[in-house]
């Protein structure tokens, strides 16, 4: 555990801050956070207007789109298709990355999602989309000099010793610079990109219209609810655009992890005054890749602790406090040296009402004790499942009474007849993905990947119970009060995890590596079929 004692600055008591940094925080004389809470609920009041239902599209900006992803496509058909499964995937997923650069900040944002989507989207979608995160094309020097003088409202120089002028990162709202003030701190400054809110509004213009009519039109494109898609991405890039609302997200989820005691996570300090709409001024951490596993081993740092200490800090972020970085990916991670987790980023931080903290709540409990009913009422409370149909229909619709048996023992033929069942049940109920649970989701598929690389010998089972374990000693009584269950005296039942998984019930143990190799083996046995059914319908 990290020493706090009286050598540490002020404000690490506070909020989950390096021991010493660069500048002292105090919540209550910072000037750039007295509106925060009204300009979030001003981005938010413009969501409806942003979101509307057009009669007509803004014809300029879609023709755009649709020149550009057309002709990404059209030559992907004409030169890459028939060139073999592999290269054709690969070639469409960097022609469409390519194409989405072109288009600018919020389809590059909308690529940087589509990168957090492993076990979701092909691998060759990901690895291309993961070039969206920080390798974008930067501004000229001269206009980031013209975007930071307009904010500080005076010379570069007044404010900077030295500032240089190659980017560190740059990606779809901002580029990062490193600077050291005048006054001798080093730091690094986020500066907005120039006309990125005009072209973000035009472009969800294009998105609300287009969403609605792939509802209904595309089974999986109706359950991931694209109305709903759009208004979460929305609503996160708007408050994306003021940077004083990131710098206030840093120091509440400062503040849960100082309240947790998670001292294994750190976020950087805002500036107390350097803090605007487009240019945030914040320490300067410096760490390890978060792919770099190797250079993390040889330090001596045990990468499966890292992994579970953000895993656990983000759980309880949610459920505790209705507050959790909404976008964790590689990029916005580094680790240090000793092993703590710089977490970088806040532009996206997701935060729930109570009843959703609690739903949320409701859901993890009943997944670690298998109560099946407990887990359905809190997707009817988050919106995911409609509030008027009855538990007992929804379990026996759904299959949920049934046993767990190992997926990988069905033909492709009856597994695709499961899914398709289960979309149908699904559809036929109303289900959708709600706004909140889709970041959730999103986390959880971050740190599921991770594992692959960071702990792939690790027992997923067992890890699940150790982390159950952690709540039940930390925090029984707030659950039981909140829940009405005991989690010290109720065990563990993974069977519902093991159906999730597709395992049978007397599956005791699996590493990561093993369920990558079940799912690469589903793979390929749907791949098989799908050739064969190719090869039937051309004889």
């Amino acid at each position: 555990m990290t020493d706090t004692s009286s050598q540490s600055s002020p404000d690490f008591a506070l909020f989950s801050f390096s021991e010493q940094g660069p500048f002292v925080i105090d919540p209550d004389h910072l000037a750039w956070r007295r509106d925060a809470s009204a300009l979030r609920s001003r981005s938010r009041a413009e969501l409806p207007r942003l979101l509307r239902r057009r009669r007509f599209p803004p014809t300029r900006r879609i023709v755009r789109v649709v020149s550009v992803l057309g002709r990404a496509l059209l030559l992907w058909y004409l030169f890459d298709r028939r060139r073999g499964r592999e290269h054709s995937r690969t070639a469409l997923s960097r022609r469409l990355r390519i194409g989405f650069q072109h288009l600018g900040p919020t389809y590059i944002k909308l690529g940087q999602i589509l990168s957090a989507g492993e076990g979701i989207f092909p691998e060759q979608v990901v690895s291309q989309f993961k070039l969206l995160r920080d390798r974008v094309p930067a501004e000229p020097f001269s206009v980031v000099r013209e975007t930071i003088e307009s904010e500080l409202a005076g010379p570069l120089e007044s404010t900077f010793a030295s500032f240089e002028t190659f980017p560190v990162a740059a990606a779809s709202i901002a580029q990062v610079h490193r600077a050291v003030l005048s006054t001798g701190e080093p730091v690094v400054v986020k500066v907005q990109r120039p006309r990125v809110a005009s072209l973000v509004r035009h472009d969800l213009a294009v998105m609300s219209f287009i969403a609605p009519f792939l509802v209904g039109r595309i089974p999986v494109a109706a359950l991931a609810n694209p109305p709903a898609l759009i208004g979460l991405f929305a609503e996160t890039i708007v408050e994306e655009l003021d940077f004083r609302l990131e710098a206030d997200s840093m120091l509440d989820v400062g503040r849960v992890l100082a309240l947790t005691d998670q001292r294994t996570i750190i976020v950087p300090r805002p500036h107390p005054v350097l803090v605007t709409r487009r240019m945030l001024v914040m320490e300067q951490l410096e760490g390890y890749a978060w792919d770099d596993v190797v250079g993390m081993r040889d330090a001596g740092i045990a990468t499966e602790n890292v992994l579970r200490g953000l895993a656990i800090a983000f759980l309880e972020g949610a459920l505790l406090y209705g507050v959790f970085h909404g976008d964790l990916h590689g990029g916005n991670l580094f680790v240090q040296p000793g092993g703590r987790v710089a977490l970088l980023d806040h532009g996206i931080t997701a935060r729930l009402s109570e009843e959703q903290r609690r739903a949320f709540l409701r859901l993890l409990v009943g997944g670690t004790t298998n109560d099946i009913p407990i887990q359905i009422e809190a997707l009817k409370t988050l919106g995911a499942l409609p509030v008027e149909a009855t538990t007992e229909d929804l379990i026996r619709d759904l299959g949920l009474d049934k046993p767990a048996q190992d997926i990988t023992m069905l033909s492709a033929e009856e597994l695709t007849a499961e899914i398709r069942e289960l979309t149908r049940q699904l559809l036929g109920y109303g289900a959708r993905l709600p706004k909140q649970l889709m970041l959730f989701v999103k986390d959880l598929l971050f740190l599921d990947g991770a594992v692959a690389a960071m702990a792939p010998e690790i027992d997923l089972l067992g890890e699940v119970a150790v982390i159950a374990a952690y709540f039940a000693r930390h925090h029984a009584d707030r659950i039981a009060a909140e829940v009405g269950v005991d989690v010290r005296s109720k065990p563990v039942d993974l069977d519902g995890l093991r159906a999730s998984m597709g395992l049978s019930t007397d599956t005791r143990e699996i590493t990561h590596r093993q369920l990558q190799q079940r799912r690469e083996a589903l793979r390929a046995k749907f791949e098989q079929s799908g050739k064969e059914g190719g090869d039937a319908a051309e004889a």
